[in-house]
């Protein structure tokens, strides 16, 4: 088995940003009534310094039901590296127009595939972290990151 090289603790939340920038789709489980339920998405919007993430969705979606009978999700994040940075956080529609329209302008898919910021099926979701965590491959430990780091 690989022997993971030791992290410093400082390097924690910039290991964590890099691994989030680096990671292609991160997955998002959700609670079905007593199951959970994992799928790749694309955040539209990540805030580096405190972790929050956005990700868009359609009402029509399953996970829209599951978010609104439990909005705790996770996030998993895996780069190239195996490196993992987990979310654990509170998934709520974004309300902030300002926010949505800076997202909507930034993210031309939103456009192609919805038409226009008003349309009925686009819900953004606002994850706010409650824990972020960082396991390094192999390591079998997470380390906590600090949320205010």
């Amino acid at each position: 088995m690989p022997n993971p090289k030791p992290i410093d603790p400082s390097q924690l939340p910039e290991l964590a940003r890099a691994c989030i920038r680096n990671a292609k789709f991160p997955q998002l489980a959700t609670i079905d009534g007593d199951q959970p339920r994992l799928r790749p998405v694309s955040p539209v919007r990540v805030d580096e310094a405190t972790f929050t993430i956005y990700v868009a969705n359609l009402r029509s979606y399953h996970k829209t039901a599951q978010i609104a009978a439990n909005p705790k999700v996770e996030l998993c994040y895996l780069d190239d590296q195996h490196d993992q940075v987990r979310i654990s956080g509170i998934a709520e529609m974004l309300d902030d127009p300002a926010m949505k329209q800076e997202i909507w302008d930034s993210n031309p898919l939103l456009t192609q595939y919805l038409g226009n910021i008003h349309n009925p099926e686009l819900i953004i979701y606002k994850i706010t972290p409650t824990q972020v965590r960082f396991m390094r491959e192999w390591a079998l430990d997470y380390y906590n990151i600090p949320l205010n780091a």
